[in-house]
């Protein structure tokens, strides 16, 4: 019985095997998908009737349509037998006696009696496995990363450790289908039984990737602040979101080689957060002020502060509140203030001072006294006329 079974199950799979069949990519499928499987459109609104095929058969002359941004791969007893990357129709065609039709000029014999005998000797199934995936060949958006607790680099620009809690998220791209379907897809996905998606959270494989973007933060942060060419500043890193993906990027490559050995990249970036730790935040603010009190910027801003000075004295302390400003600043007046940029050379001893002159007298005082010894008769009328000339200038 169970080989008159496999025989009535043989020549029914074969003759419904014989259909020509229209593989494409499935309806809905996610904008995250990054492989799944290519589906047959058997039954086309109920008017087709290719709707008993065996899995894992594949008839020649059957059509794949292969839309844009997506990558065909063709597969046999789980070899790579294929692979198309322009949009566009392609017609199968294979010398397996599974793959065999009548309606495509294979032969009653070939197509049918043959392929049934290879069927009975593989209990009614096909004698070989044919599927074809879909490999998305656009990035791939919304993988996340995320710290829970600070991460650390050193940073050449403020000279010391600094530290950071970030999240974000970035774009993929399988840059080399076929090297990333040979060394990180599971068996099932390659047999056409499932989607690999990276943002599923029970993909093991997204979930590993997770861990070493996180893994490779710090070293894709001090590869970024440390870059000449880039301005040694973390404050570019949310501004930059290429400059900081091709960090990261290069970040992973080097520790976990995903271009070179799974044919997949980091493409783009974008940092949702980052906060810096207390004594981070310290050494920006430090820096903040350093900036603004540097050049012609900071001289200006010295000036200003330094008038403003002189007004709230002037408002609260009256004459002597300015006569005080004004030696605390040096007795420049604002008009010559500078920031200074050098040690002031130490001031040379003053010299003695000289003798205060003696005031000049009242010249009335001096008339009214030479008038009344001239009246006492103590000078002479030529006297008082001299000192008279003297006082007056004359």
């Amino acid at each position: 019985m169970g080989l008159i079974q496999a025989a009535i199950g043989s020549i029914g799979g074969t003759l419904a095997d014989q259909w020509v069949d229209f593989f494409t990519v499935p309806d809905g499928i996610s904008p995250t998908a990054a492989i799944f499987p290519a589906v047959k459109k058997g039954d086309n609104a109920g008017r087709g009737s290719n709707t008993q095929g065996s899995d894992g058969v594949i008839t020649n002359g059957s059509k794949f349509v292969v839309p844009e941004g997506y990558g065909l791969v063709l597969l046999e007893d789980g070899g790579f037998t294929g692979f198309a990357a322009e949009p566009g129709a392609y017609e199968w065609k294979s010398d397996e006696p599974a793959s065999q039709s009548i309606f495509t000029g294979g032969g009653l014999v070939d197509s049918v009696i043959k392929q049934s005998w290879e069927r009975f000797k593989f209990g009614g199934r096909p004698s070989t496995q044919q599927n074809a995936l879909f490999v998305c060949l656009k990035e791939l958006p919304n993988n996340k990363f995320g710290t829970q607790s600070e991460i650390y680099w050193d940073d050449a620009f403020l000279n010391t450790q600094v530290g950071a809690i970030t999240r974000g998220t970035y774009t993929l791209k399988i840059t080399d289908p076929l090297t990333f379907i040979r060394n990180f897809v599971p068996a099932n996905i390659i047999s056409g039984r499932g989607v690999f998606d990276f943002t599923d959270m029970d993909n093991p494989a997204g979930e590993q990737l997770f861990n070493e973007v996180v893994g490779s933060l710090a070293p894709a942060f001090s590869m970024y602040t440390n870059d000449p060419a880039k301005g040694n500043r973390i404050a570019k890193l949310q501004q930059d979101s290429i400059g900081f993906a091709q960090s990261l990027s290069a970040a992973v490559e080097q520790n976990y080689q995903w271009k070179t050995g799974r044919g997949l990249e980091i493409f783009k970036t974008a940092i949702i957060s980052i906060e810096y730790d207390a004594n981070t935040r310290e050494l920006l603010k430090n820096v903040q002020r350093a900036d603004a009190l540097s050049g012609a910027r900071g001289n200006s801003n010295l000036q200003a502060s330094v008038a403003a000075g002189f007004e709230a004295a002037g408002e609260n302390a009256g004459p002597g509140g300015l006569i005080g400003m004004g030696m605390a600043a040096g007795g420049a007046g604002i008009g010559g203030l500078q920031q200074p940029v050098a040690q002031p050379a130490p001031p040379a001893p003053a010299a003695p001072a000289a003798p205060a002159a003696p005031a000049a007298e009242d010249p009335m005082a001096v008339l009214t006294k030479a008038k009344a010894m001239l009246d006492a008769g103590l000078i002479t009328q030529e006297d008082y006329d001299a000192a008279k000339a003297k006082a007056l200038g004359l």
